[in-house]
């Protein structure tokens, strides 16, 4: 493509959105980040664009630029790979409103990498954190006792930590798995199965909470006993994987269980794949429900999916942390912020007419983001 050309395209971009960022355009263009962070000097020397950093903005909204930041922001996740960069990417949609600068930190579920990821955001001068702690390898009054000593406002990320009173005190964001799980199982009665079935990967913290929540619903409705399974990781020991699908299809079909809530994508899509290769036809035969949806609408068999809300996590995060920051807000109670999940209705579970729906939570407390108020 000529210059003129990425030129054209990018001031049509502008004039649609308002801004633009360079890595999006280099994208849909397929050509470096350097030639467009080139096109878009060029086109600010000219005085059609006013460039800021990592991409621009329409001159016509040149004075909405964003103010220099006037807080630095430590986030530090488990991971950079799997769930938590939607949720950094939903604290970039606000980050620039709120005057804030994001420095994040990965910790690989390593809680000694952790803690030198917090003393080294501590050095650059972070004014407050976002954490998303380790937990399964260390014990809760570590944790607390961790948090506790932090000299920053804390706020907890995507963590249950409510065996401890001083943690209960710090700020915290984080999805309801609980109804996650409940509207899993929701979904699948409504469907007309008696029986529905767990299987899950208990090596997240996110399986606790499923558990939980999966068994309060099979009482909530009166279901029949159905198979309940731990699955292994899979990714290192495929035929280990196999084998205890293989277990749960069989305990499944002896039992007439036609449902199962699958934990993790991964997990749930290996089960589809294992259920296909065994002559099973899914949903007819057996429906599958995935928990988290990453990766599940681009399986085999599209997964219906609990859709955990991980932009709006991330904002709400950040939102909570510049609060607490503020020199007024510093003294307020803490807030625990429950963000609900919604499910994704897609072939592997659906009815003639209602696959790609978006399905609401029902009854009272149906909001997609809830304060519990203390």
């Amino acid at each position: 493509m000529l210059p003129r050309e990425r030129h054209e395209y990018l001031l049509r971009r502008l004039e649609l959105r308002g801004s633009v960022r360079a890595r999006d355009i280099a994208e849909e263009l397929d050509v470096s980040q350097v030639t467009i962070r080139r096109d878009i000097a060029a086109l600010e020397r000219h005085g059609l664009l006013a460039r800021v950093h990592g991409g621009a903005f329409a001159i016509s909204a040149a004075d909405r630029r964003p103010s220099a930041a006037r807080m630095l922001v430590g986030v530090v996740v488990p991971s950079a790979t799997t769930y938590f960069p939607e949720v950094v990417r939903g604290m970039e949609t606000v980050a620039a409103a709120l005057r804030v600068r994001l420095a994040l930190g990965v910790s690989d579920y390593q809680p000694e990498l952790e803690r030198a990821r917090v003393r080294r955001l501590l050095e650059l001068g972070a004014q407050g954190l976002v954490i998303a702690p380790t937990t399964h390898r260390r014990s809760p009054d570590e944790t607390t006792e961790w948090l506790e000593s932090v000299p920053v406002p804390v706020v907890v990320m995507e963590r249950h930590l409510d065996d401890s009173t001083v943690v209960r005190e710090l700020d915290r964001a984080r999805t309801d798995h609980i109804h996650g799980a409940l509207l899993a199982v929701d979904h699948l009665t409504g469907l007309g199965h008696t029986r529905v079935a767990l299987a899950v990967f208990d090596g997240t913290p996110t399986a606790r909470w499923l558990r939980a929540g999966y068994h309060e619903a099979v009482a909530r409705f009166g279901l029949a006993r159905a198979p309940v399974a731990a699955l292994p990781k899979g990714e290192n020991g495929a035929r280990v994987l196999s084998e205890a699908l293989d277990a749960l299809v069989d305990a499944c079909l002896a039992s007439g269980t036609r449902a199962v809530v699958a934990h993790t994508d991964h997990h749930a899509a290996s089960l589809t794949e294992h259920a296909l290769c065994r002559g099973l036809r899914v949903p007819e035969d057996l429906a599958v429900v995935a928990y988290d949806d990453e990766l599940a609408e681009h399986t085999a068999v599209p997964l219906t999916a609990v859709t955990a809300p991980r932009r709006e996590l991330g904002r709400e995060a950040l939102r909570l942390l510049v609060g607490r920051a503020d020199p007024e807000g510093r003294s307020g109670p803490p807030r625990h912020v429950q963000l609900l999940p919604r499910l994704t209705v897609r072939a592997s579970s659906a009815v003639p007419g209602r696959a790609g729906r978006r399905r609401e939570p029902r009854g009272p407390g149906s909001d997609s983001a809830r304060d519990d108020g203390s």
